[in-house]
């Protein structure tokens, strides 16, 4: 299908996601039938709607009337009802593959012939839910940041079977709602944006597991030094412990013992008033630049981009698309493969086999496709090419 044809969106799930994707839909002039299994879910995204639009139009930002807009949203619980005229569906349930599968099988069954379906999912396979259609390559994902109607990112996922077209008309439509998308031609787990996010989430839980640092070193290094919008501890409060916990379980990767205590404990951030630091008897992150001094930010930013090396090098994205999709999805002060570019790649690769060989773990093996960019010489701003060309210290 043609982004042109598509004239009628069908979101199902109403939550924090799915409310703010028909939304965004509904303000960029579609027909949005909002649908979830129970009618006080549905109405309370529609509340929301309403809500937010009005912020929007008491803020200048809103081109028409906010009744107009919501008159473009027609709620139901109805699943038939909801995609049976639909030229584009996107599913935003719960993260379970189960349910999406099972999900995918019953649009599979009632969406038009020719109608594309999308997942919203964060770390899910593509390919997976794909399978449980007759149509896979008519599959794809369209993983929005939260909050939709604020992030203007979108990735835009290809299972194994997507079709190009499919892959094509999900760019334009993305671009039609005057958001960013970014191509994720293959279906890995975490997709671009949350692959190279992990390490900075996840680097500094084993550092301070292991008594090598304590949590206001890390958030004031990564924030204060290197100019990151949050630091990792103060970001693992704000999203939940427990969501970065069960992305790691799910993907079969070891936890650090500072997130299995806290989840163990249900201290799970800003949302149940403790986490890594105290919202409630506290005053919530209390880290100061002065407690930056002695954290190794390099062993952190090396992970980040050895992740970026690794997405490039297997064709997932191109290093434009990475950086935008950092900059834009997390709010980096630049793109990971930039910033690779200026610390130097050798420098990276040297600090990643020095880490490997003191610590035997397999998280910091040096990616093919890095280990050859520095040996073809291309190892960033002063050798005049990395992941970029420059030009006397200029990207080119």
């Amino acid at each position: 299908m043609d982004a042109d044809a598509i004239d009628r969106v069908a979101v199902i799930g109403a939550g924090s996601m799915g409310h703010g994707i028909a939304e965004t839909a509904a303000m960029a002039g579609y027909t949005v039938s909002l649908r979830d299994v129970e009618a006080d879910l549905v109405e309370a995204g529609v509340e929301r709607i309403a809500w937010s639009l009005d912020k929007l139009a008491d803020a200048g930002r809103l081109d028409e009337d906010p009744e107009a807009v919501l008159g473009r949203v027609e709620p139901t619980v109805d699943l038939a009802a909801a995609v049976g005229a639909a030229d584009l569906v996107i599913e935003a349930a719960p993260e379970r593959l189960d349910l999406k599968r099972a999900l995918f099988a019953d649009l599979d069954r009632l969406a038009p012939e020719g109608a594309l379906l999308a997942s919203n999912t964060s770390s899910l396979s593509i390919t997976a839910i794909a399978e449980a259609t007759a149509r896979p390559e008519s599959v794809l994902g369209l993983h929005y940041f939260n909050p939709p109607v604020k992030m203007a990112l979108v990735e835009v996922i290809a299972g194994e079977a997507t079709s190009e077209a499919t892959a094509e008309a999900g760019i334009a439509f993305v671009e039609s709602l005057g958001k960013t998308p970014i191509h994720v031609r293959k279906d890995v787990r975490g997709f671009v944006v949350n692959t190279v996010l992990g390490p900075f989430m996840d680097e500094p839980a084993w550092m301070v597991s292991a008594g090598e640092t304590t949590i206001q070193a890390a958030d004031a290094a990564m924030v204060h030094e290197r100019g990151y919008p949050m630091g990792p501890f103060e970001l693992g409060d704000l999203t939940g412990i427990d969501i970065g916990y069960h992305v790691r379980t799910e993907a079969g990767r070891p936890i650090p013992p500072i997130v299995q205590a806290k989840v163990d404990a249900g201290t799970l951030g800003r949302k149940t008033g403790a986490g890594y630091y105290d919202y409630e008897d506290g005053d919530g992150p209390d880290y100061e630049p002065a407690d930056a001094a002695g954290f190794d930010t390099l062993r952190v930013e090396a992970r980040m981009v050895n992740e970026a090396a690794r997405l490039v090098g297997d064709g997932v994205a191109t290093p434009e698309a990475v950086d935008t999709g950092v900059t834009l999805g997390t709010g980096f002060p630049e793109g990971i493969c930039r910033r690779g570019d200026a610390i130097g790649l050798d420098v990276v690769l040297e600090r990643l086999r020095s880490l490997r060989a003191a610590t035997g773990e397999d998280r910091y093996a040096p990616a093919d496709s890095l280990v050859e960019l520095v040996e073809a010489g291309r190892t960033g701003v002063a050798a005049g090419s990395g992941f970029y060309e420059y030009d006397d210290g200029t990207e080119t």
